[in-house]
């Protein structure tokens, strides 16, 4: 709980604060009014709870009308009690101690919520929010760029505040951010150049693929898309991992790697560790290219049903129209013969009662067709959630491949246990050449700039340490890549 709960008693919502929140808010004609009747909390439609060192929120059911709710600069730790607030239009809860985004389910009509300055670390459980126009969670501990891209669901959103977070400090921050949410006008209190989205629409239309591919292509430039594969690779998710491609780029920043080469030992190390880590990375393309086999064959599946039983109810509702129109051209012909009003009559009654049989049977046909498509739907979406959490699951190695044909693991685990692993091998080896160096100083089987990098104890694993993190960063990196293109496909 923060200092200001120690110095200051916190707060439960009750009645008596809510009384006097809408006293104080009521015009000063009214203010006595207020205070010697019972006021219809139906009719409130505003209310201003503001610095009132609130910890929990409770008792707001009466408040049914409500569109206005401000709960800024409290305590409050956690969003509750708002379920009955249904009318709610502008909620704002900034500068409090919430940690989660939760019960907020309800609040269909929401146009404007602020969470600025609270302990928030991921966005989540803001579906229902259709209505949502402006946002504002600056000031939090978002640290994950790619949990931006849930906002993509609020189709009305057009204005973001997500200043002051961690995840701000990310390179390409915010044309990653511009890129998923292409409706923005204000981003970080600044308005979203149109000639920076039409720059991205433009690579999104050259390329035919993803969002966040685009972003790659921006971030590692036109050369590098070359080396990734084909045209199928990027369609497939599995760009990057065919090839040594993944492993260059985990060195390509590295400038002591090469210098550390000439330490004994290190050499065989470098033999073994590029050669399993690049037969992972193309396990882990196969097995991808296989699966996007899976999905392309899922949704062909789909669509073949899907126009066969278009085709059916057609036909049908061809020959039901068809007879129809035969009996009727009889009846018309029988009619122009006879010339009898009386037996006009009866063929008039006749035609209502098969017009009214006609209607009948194509609404038959109708309710038919529908449900056959629900069901076509419901066992396509089961099918595809089926495919796309196997896929994930296994490329993050949350189960093992009791699915994929290869004996071998190939996951993006198992990339970073061979980078882990390489990384001790080598701080033992230069540990023990520090060692060696401390009993002779002036061993000259090391080039000059290799002991330069032992002056100092603390300098060469620094430097070995970093490198290990950046390399990590970079599996992680397309370990989330995937995962996205795969939750956004």
């Amino acid at each position: 709980m923060s200092q200001f709960v120690s110095n200051i008693e916190p707060n439960i919502i009750d009645d008596e604060m809510v009384q006097k929140a809408i006293e104080e808010k009521c015009p000063e004609d009214l203010g006595d009014l207020a205070r010697r009747e019972i006021i219809n909390w139906k009719v409130v439609t505003e209310l201003q709870l503001s610095f009132k060192s609130i910890l929990q929120i409770d008792n707001l059911w009466p408040l049914e009308n409500l569109t206005k709710l401000q709960l800024d600069n409290n305590v409050i730790e956690k969003i509750e009690g708002l379920q009955s607030l249904v009318h709610l239009v502008w909620l704002d809860l900034s500068f409090n101690n919430i940690e989660v985004i939760e019960g907020l389910d309800t609040l269909v009509k929401l146009q404007d919520l602020s969470l600025y300055s609270n302990r928030i670390s991921k966005i989540e459980h803001m579906d229902t929010l259709q209505e949502l126009q402006i946002f504002s969670i600056g000031k939090n501990n978002l640290t994950i760029l790619e949990d931006v891209v849930c906002l993509r669901r609020l189709k009305s959103l057009r204005t973001l505040n997500l200043s002051g977070n961690p995840l701000c400090r990310e390179e390409h921050y915010t044309l990653f951010v511009v890129a998923h949410l292409p409706n923005l006008v204000y981003l970080d209190f600044k308005l979203v150049r149109d000639s920076m989205v039409r720059f991205l629409h433009s690579l999104l239309g050259k390329s035919g693929s993803s969002i966040l591919q685009s972003l790659c292509f921006v971030a590692l430039r036109a050369g590098s898309l070359q080396k990734s594969g084909s045209q199928k690779h990027t369609t497939a998710f599995v760009e990057y991992l065919n090839g040594s491609f993944l492993f260059d780029s985990l060195y390509e920043e590295d400038r002591e790697a090469a210098k550390l080469a000439f330490l004994p030992g290190v050499e065989d190390l470098l033999q073994a560790y590029p050669s399993w880590f690049v037969s992972v990375c193309g396990n882990l393309c196969n097995y991808g290219l296989e699966e996007y086999e899976k999905r392309e064959a899922e949704v062909s599946k789909f669509y073949k049903r899907y126009h066969e039983i278009l085709a059916v109810n057609q036909e049908e509702s061809k020959r039901i129209i068809s007879d129809f129109k035969s009996r009727n051209q009889r009846r018309l012909d029988e009619l122009y013969q006879a010339g009898s009003g009386d037996l006009a009559e009866c063929e008039g009654a006749q035609g209502k009662e098969e017009i009214r049989q006609l209607w009948d049977a194509l609404m038959t046909l109708e309710v038919l067709v529908s449900n056959d498509l629900e069901e076509l739907l419901q066992d396509f979406k089961r099918s595809i959630d089926v495919i796309a959490s196997t896929f994930t699951e296994n490329i993050q190695g949350i189960y093992p491949f009791h699915t994929f044909s290869l004996t071998m693991f190939c996951t993006f685990n198992q990339c970073r246990d061979l980078e882990n692993e390489h990384h001790e091998k080598l701080r033992k080896i230069v540990i023990a050449t520090q060692q060696k160096l401390d009993m002779d100083p002036f061993d000259e089987s090391l080039p000059e700039d290799v002991q330069r990098l032992f002056e100092d104890k603390n300098t060469i694993v620094n430097i070995i340490n970093m490198a290990h993190s950046i390399r990590l960063r970079k599996i992680d990196k397309r370990e989330s890549d995937m995962l996205c293109n795969i939750y956004q496909w």
